[in-house]
C-alpha cells in the first residue's frame, strides 16, 4: 500500500483504526512502527477516535469478592463492549481508584516488602493501566518520614492533553508536633511524569495548610479538581481546588454560600457535559435526593442548578450514591439493596424518574465509574515494570 498511496491519507486510515490493529501494524514496517510510536500520532489518535463513546465501571464483584472492570457502550442500550475478568498482577491490595483519564485508570494499592527493611515497610504507590493494550506499570509514592509526628497523603491523576503525559500529584500533609511552630502544617507536594519518569518538587506555591484535602478529583481538559474543605473551625468553608498539569498551579473555586457552608459529608464532585459539577445530597421520609450544580464556563464560580434526583429511601443511612453522568448528562448511581442485597448500577432518567437497570451488581461503596477510551499510552513501556520513588 506505501507505494500507491500518498503518506497522509495512510495516515488518515491508520489512525482510525482500533488498538490492537494498530499494534499489529507496527511489526509491518519500520515506517509504519516510527509512525504509530510517534507522539504526534499518539495525540492525534486520541482526539479522532471513531469508535462509539464508553463508560467503564471498576467494582467488586458480591460473590466472587474479585474486582472486575468492565466497559460498555454509552448509549440507550449500555451495551456491553468488553470483559476484563482479571486485572493486573502489579495490584496486590487495591486501597482505591483515584481516577481515569485518557483511557487509562490510576489504582491506588500497597503491600508488604520485608527486602526492604527489618521493620517490613508497607510499600504505597499507584498502578497505571490501559486495559485496551492490557499493560500496566508501578509508581511508589511511599516515603518514610522520621521528621515529622503526623502525615496524611492524597493522591491525583490526570494526562495532560498538551503531552499526553500520565501525571501522577502526591500531596502530603506535614503536622509538626510543636502547634506554636510557625506553618505547623503546611502542604508539600510532588509531581511525578511517566516522560521524566521521577518525582520532583513543582516551583509553584502550594495549598494552604490549613485545608483539607479528600479524595475525590475530576478531571476535565488539563484541570485536576478536588474537593476540599478549610480546617479553621471559624472559617469552614467547602472548597474546590484546581491543578493545572501544564503550568502546574492551584487555584480555588469558591462555591456558592448554600454549598460553602454545608456539611462537606453532603458533597461531592463530578462531571457532566464535561463541565464540573457539584452534587448536594439531602433526605427526608419519602425520599433521598441529589441536586445537581454545574460551573459555568465562562463565569468563574457560578454555579446553576441542572436538576434534581430522587431515589426511594431506605432507612439505613447508607445513601443511593451519584457516581458519574452519561454523553446526554442521566445520572448513573450506585443504588443500595436491602439488607444483604448487592447495590446495582442503574442510571437514572431526571424528567420521569425512571431508573433503568444495567446488569452490573457489586459491593456497596465500591464503585468507579469513568470515561473510557482505546489509547496507546503505555505501549512503549515494558510491561509491568517498576518505578521506585528514589528513582
Amino acid at each position: 500500500m506505501s507505494d500507491y498511496v500518498p503518506f497522509q491519507i495512510q495516515f488518515e486510515i491508520i489512525k482510525r483504526l482500533p488498538v490492537k490493529s494498530l499494534l499489529k501494524f507496527r511489526s509491518v514496517s519500520q515506517p509504519w512502527k516510527s509512525l504509530i510510536d510517534s507522539s504526534e500520532f499518539i495525540a492525534e489518535y486520541n482526539v479522532s477516535q471513531t469508535q462509539p463513546q464508553r463508560l467503564s465501571v471498576w467494582y467488586n464483584d458480591p460473590w466472587s469478592a474479585k474486582d472486575r472492570f468492565v466497559s460498555f457502550v454509552d448509549d440507550d442500550t449500555f451495551t456491553l463492549h468488553e470483559f476484563t475478568s482479571t486485572v493486573p498482577k502489579l495490584i496486590k491490595n487495591l486501597q482505591s481508584v483515584v481516577g481515569s483519564s485518557h483511557g487509562l485508570l490510576c489504582l491506588y494499592s500497597y503491600y508488604k516488602d520485608p527486602g526492604r527493611s527489618t521493620n517490613d515497610e508497607t510499600v504505597k504507590g499507584v498502578v497505571l493501566w490501559n486495559p485496551s493494550i492490557r499493560k500496566s506499570v508501578y509508581i511508589t509514592t511511599h516515603v518514610s518520614s522520621q521528621w515529622c509526628e503526623e502525615q496524611s497523603t492524597v493522591l491525583g491523576f490526570g494526562v495532560s492533553p498538551a503531552t499526553n503525559d500520565p501525571t501522577v500529584v502526591k500531596f502530603k500533609r506535614v503536622t509538626y508536633a510543636d502547634p506554636r511552630t510557625k506553618d505547623h502544617m503546611h502542604w508539600v507536594v510532588e509531581v511525578f511524569t511517566l516522560s521524566a519518569g521521577c518525582w520532583r518538587i513543582p516551583s509553584t506555591k502550594p495549598p494552604n495548610g490549613t485545608i483539607t484535602l479528600t479524595w475525590e478529583q475530576v478531571v476535565i481538559d488539563k484541570f485536576i479538581y478536588r474537593f476540599c474543605f478549610d480546617g479553621i473551625p471559624s472559617l469552614r468553608n467547602n472548597l474546590i481546588m484546581s491543578y493545572d498539569m501544564t503550568t502546574e498551579e492551584f487555584r480555588m473555586v469558591n462555591l456558592p454560600d448554600c454549598l460553602a457552608h454545608q456539611r462537606c459529608v453532603n458533597l461531592s464532585i463530578s462531571k457532566v457535559w464535561e463541565s464540573l459539577a457539584v452534587l448536594e445530597y439531602s433526605r427526608n421520609i419519602n425520599k433521598q435526593v441529589c441536586v445537581v450544580w454545574m460551573m459555568d464556563r465562562v463565569v468563574a464560580n457560578l454555579f446553576t442548578k441542572l436538576f434534581t434526583i430522587k431515589t426511594p429511601n431506605i432507612w439505613d443511612f447508607r445513601p443511593n450514591i451519584t457516581l458519574g453522568f452519561t454523553k446526554s448528562g442521566k445520572p448513573i448511581l450506585g443504588l443500595k439493596g436491602r439488607d444483604e442485597e448487592p447495590a446495582a448500577l442503574v442510571v437514572y432518567e431526571p424528567r420521569s424518574e425512571h431508573i433503568k437497570e444495567i446488569g452490573i451488581y457489586g459491593r456497596y461503596g465500591l464503585f468507579f465509574v469513568g470515561s473510557y477510551v482505546e489509547t496507546l499510552l503505555l505501549h512503549e513501556q515494558v510491561n509491568y515494570s517498576v518505578y521506585s520513588y528514589n528513582n
